[in-house]
């Protein structure tokens, strides 16, 4: 059974005032930095401070985007799908299913390009950059899944 919030009342007009006013004020402050993890955003989208680490992951310059409008800290196309893997795919919805497990496979093959991304999502806020129209079929979804779990563990040599 979970402990409940004493609330006392002068009278039944008044709203409820909670006993200790200290206990809920932390949640109306305005954190200075972004909450640490990975999202995802559209690089059409504007920059916002909220990003924190803004990554561009796709393997082409997305088109009609400036350097300065598109306000990257790092561009990292040897996360993206493969060549092979994008133009099979070609955004179809059919092949979403099979795309997803082809591109994890990938990304298993380049585990070691993965793990620095990650130790900086737990330090702030990785906002993936992705061109794609589409917010629910794009590569940036799967990688932003794969970024999320944790890695496998390595197996260790037995000591002698």
């Amino acid at each position: 059974m979970g402990s409940r919030l004493k609330r006392s009342r002068v009278n039944d007009s008044e709203p409820a005032a909670f006993s200790s006013p200290a206990c809920y004020l932390h949640e109306f402050e305005l954190p200075d930095a972004p909450d640490p993890g990975v999202q995802i955003k559209r690089i059409h989208e504007e920059p916002c401070a909220q990003d924190g680490l803004r990554v561009l992951v796709d393997r082409l310059w997305p088109r009609g985007i400036s350097k300065q409008r598109a306000a990257l800290d790092e561009w990292r196309a040897d996360l993206a799908p493969s060549t092979a893997l994008r133009k099979w795919f070609a955004h179809d919805p059919r092949r979403w299913p099979e795309f997803r497990q082809r591109y994890r496979a990938e990304l298993r093959a380049h585990a070691a390009l993965l793990q620095p991304l990650r130790e900086r999502a737990t330090q702030q806020r990785v906002t993936l950059l992705y061109a794609a129209r589409d917010p629910r079929i794009n590569h940036a979804l799967v990688l932003r899944s794969v970024l999320r779990t944790a890695p496998p563990p390595t197996k260790r040599a037995p000591r002698p």
